[in-house]
Order: C-alpha cells, then structure tokens, then sequence
C-alpha cells in the first residue's frame, strides 16, 4: 500500500500523530531527514529513500509539503514506513511496485531502484545478475 502526497488518508496502517516534542529539539530521525531533503535540494540525488519509525510520520510530511516535495509513502514493518521522495518522474516508477515488501521486487524493479536511488551501476549490475541466475 501506498500513498501519494495529499492522499495520505489511504495510508490507514499510520498511527494517529501524538508526539509531544520539546520546542526546537529535533529527533534524530527527523534530523536524518532534514540532511536527506537537503541533499535531493542540493541535487545530489533525485530520489531518497529513507524508512523511519511511523510516529515521525506525521512531522516528516509536513516537512516535505511545506517544501513542495513530492513523495510517496510504503509500509516498511509494524511501526516503520519507507518514505520515498524526489522528482516526479521518479516516483512515478515508484508507485508502479510500492505496493509489495522491497524484498518481494524483481531483480528488474530492484535494479531500477538502485539505479533511481544512486547506488554504483556496476555494482548494481552484479546484484542484478546474481539474482537473475537465482531466481
């Protein structure tokens, strides 16, 4: 299940928002994302995938609509969510498989979800044959 950005109502596995934070401290988690919005800003990368517990949930996408960044949402495990986030174009792709664990892509959508995400293409290429002659 997935959720893109305003259409988050369909996201039904998120807890309801009520962490209390203490004015200007930030959780590490949301620290972790500020770095990741700064660098696809920056352009360093075009698409960012970052998994973090359900009960940032809430801050991180208001995070992300405040700066107009798309994103899309995933359920990554009981209390964590994968955040993808980036060019449109990007998470166009994206929404074609979120709708099933990572670990249950191809090895033809897992490689392209390395190569959106920046990883070495050479090393993404040797991933990819490698579960090719597995599966």
């Amino acid at each position: 299940m997935f959720s893109w950005r305003r259409t988050r109502l369909c996201a039904s596995f998120l807890p309801p928002f009520s962490m209390k934070q203490t004015e200007g401290i930030l959780p590490a988690e949301i620290k972790i994302l500020c770095n990741h919005i700064y660098e696809y800003r920056k352009g360093i990368r075009p698409l960012v995938l970052y998994t973090l517990n359900s009960r940032y949930s809430e801050q991180a996408f208001r995070r992300l609509e405040s700066r107009k960044i798309d994103y899309v949402v995933q359920k990554a495990g009981k209390n964590s969510i994968n955040l993808y986030f980036g060019h449109p174009e990007c998470l166009e792709i994206i929404k074609m498989f979120a709708d099933r664990p990572l670990n249950r892509l191809t090895p033809e959508e897992d490689f392209i979800l390395g190569a959106l995400l920046g990883y070495d293409i050479c090393g993404q290429c040797r991933r990819f044959r490698s579960r090719k002659k597995v599966s």
